[in-house]
């Protein structure tokens, strides 16, 4: 039986960080709202209680009762976590006179604890609080402090229960993967979340879940839906049949290069060339949410179309990643996101759903790529948005601009890949701008189209920083852009971060 940490989400912006780097810890986890945690569930091997941006002490704070846990999981509570354990328990918890925020040392380690086996004083933490504890109850024994904070870290005798006030979650705590690894083996977890052992599990699964029915999927080329499409084909073979439309919005001979690679994975492919009917329905429309909704209505049509055609279908398949579980869910477990990545077709189509990566981080899914023996191009292809260059071209859409955009990032993407820079960046594109300017080629004048270059890094998408190219690297593009995309005279780059710019312009 699957062993697994409940991570309790108070509201921390750090939450999902503290799942992955369990899961990098081969242990399982989940992250529940905080009054979600499932007292009936056997399998729960310790409870990490999450950070929060508000203080215990506020009317409107997310608050759950712990001693229904204390004694009977091990517990750590991190920051607004460890200040919740002590404040329920008759502590005292108040403003810190100044934010604590930033590193820290731990200066001061007592006593021989299992939580911070085999570390040293002086290791580096990393605060980030308006809180403090102030005064703890008398069977919260400090373990650790640094020179601002005396109760940095505390336990409760008698109990498995840890609090720490810094984020072992974060890179700037030094020995932070050491400080989960040290509670995990206090909650004797076996670590064996592999990609191996899911594979071999989630086929398993699939067979009892699926039997002989059959399933459709829609494929974008991204390495979600590829994936998901791999260990469906291994767990029932030709009962899957795929479905990849290409609207006449995908980026320069994309069709053919990945319907390729799905030939060579030997999934069952049905290729959908849908140029025309994108471009009609998409004539003189700017509004960006207004294509997206054409551009996503038009798919579902096209799907459907082509899913009336096969016999007996009774499941969707669907790329969903667990990021999308868990923000399809507030905290306090209202529904606030559909992530139904075809929208509608459930329903629609009256099918039952499966989504095998329901679980995985983007990295575990790309970690269960290459176990399962897929091509580096589809397991490491930065995201691309469902719409496609529609969201890259602000504006109407033409088949002009289409190729004028195309043209321009299949120089830039190439050049990427040829310096070494593809699997740097997070996600890379190119935007074509309604702006035209007036540029010199030769003799003549010219009066022509602005693209711009985005390339961002980052972990999960949540936020984003802007990647610092090197400068000849874009003079380079540049030049190539200019030199070879008839109606481009002039490229930008794109230095704006998410918060408060989106990776996307549209």
């Amino acid at each position: 039986m699957l062993e697994k940490i409940i991570i309790l989400d108070f509201g921390s912006q750090t939450t999902q960080l503290i799942g992955r780097r369990i899961r990098e810890l081969n242990t399982y986890c989940e992250i529940l709202p905080y009054n979600k945690f499932p007292h009936d569930d056997t399998t729960v091997a310790g409870v990490v209680l999450s950070g929060s941006p508000y203080s215990v002490y506020d009317d409107a704070a997310f608050k759950t009762d712990l001693s229904a846990l204390r004694g009977k999981y091990p517990l750590l509570g991190i920051c607004y976590g460890a200040q919740l354990l002590a404040w329920q328990a008759g502590g005292k918890v108040g403003s810190a006179g100044m934010r604590e925020y930033g590193r820290a040392h731990l200066n001061k380690l007592y006593d021989n604890n299992l939580l911070f086996n085999g570390i040293s004083e002086g290791t580096q933490v990393w605060m980030s609080h308006g809180d403090t504890i102030t005064q703890l109850p008398s069977e919260f024994k400090i373990i650790a402090s640094t020179d601002d904070v005396p109760a940095a870290a505390f336990r409760i005798e008698g109990e498995k229960t840890w609090g720490v006030q810094f984020h072992p979650e974060v890179f700037h705590t030094e020995d932070g993967t050491k400080i989960l690894d040290n509670f995990l083996n206090i909650c004797g977890c076996k670590k064996d979340w592999t990609a191996a052992s899911f594979i071999e599990s989630t086929v398993k699964d699939l067979r009892l879940q699926l039997q002989d029915d059959k399933v459709i999927l829609a494929l974008s080329g991204g390495v979600d839906s590829s994936v998901t499409a791999v260990l469906l084909n291994r767990a029932i073979g030709k009962n899957l049949t795929c479905i990849f439309v290409d609207h006449g919005l995908l980026r320069k001979n994309e069709f053919d290069k990945v319907m390729k690679d799905y030939e060579a994975l030997n999934l069952n492919v049905i290729g959908v060339k849908a140029h025309e009917k994108f471009y009609n329905e998409l004539t003189g429309v700017s509004d960006p949410e207004q294509k997206r909704k054409i551009i996503g209505k038009g798919f579902i049509d096209v799907f459907d179309e082509e899913a009336h055609k096969l016999q007996n279908i009774k499941w969707l398949g669907q790329g969903t990643i667990y990021p999308d579980v868990i923000e399809s869910l507030s905290i306090t477990g209202t529904v606030i996101k559909s992530h139904h990545n075809v929208g509608g077709l459930p329903e629609k189509m009256n099918l039952r759903l499966v989504e095998p990566l329901r679980l995985l981080f983007k990295d575990e899914v790309r970690r269960v790529g290459y176990e399962l023996g897929m091509p580096e191009n589809l397991i490491k292809r930065h995201p691309f948005p469902g719409p496609g260059l529609g969201i890259r071209i602000l504006g109407d859409i033409t088949p002009e601009k289409v190729r004028i955009l195309q043209e321009a990032d299949d120089i830039y993407i190439s050049l990427m890949r040829e310096w070494g820079l593809y699997d740097k960046i997070w996600q890379a594109g190119t935007i074509l701008l309604p702006v035209r300017s007036v540029g010199v080629m030769g003799d003549e004048r010219t009066y022509e189209n602005t693209v711009a270059l985005r390339a961002v890094t980052s972990t999960d998408a949540m936020t984003a920083d802007w990647a610092q190219l090197p400068y000849d690297f874009l003079a380079k593009v540049s030049n190539e852009i200019i030199n070879k995309v008839k109606g481009v005279n002039r490229v930008v780059y794109d230095i704006s971060s998410k918060p408060p710019s989106t990776i996307e312009w549209e």
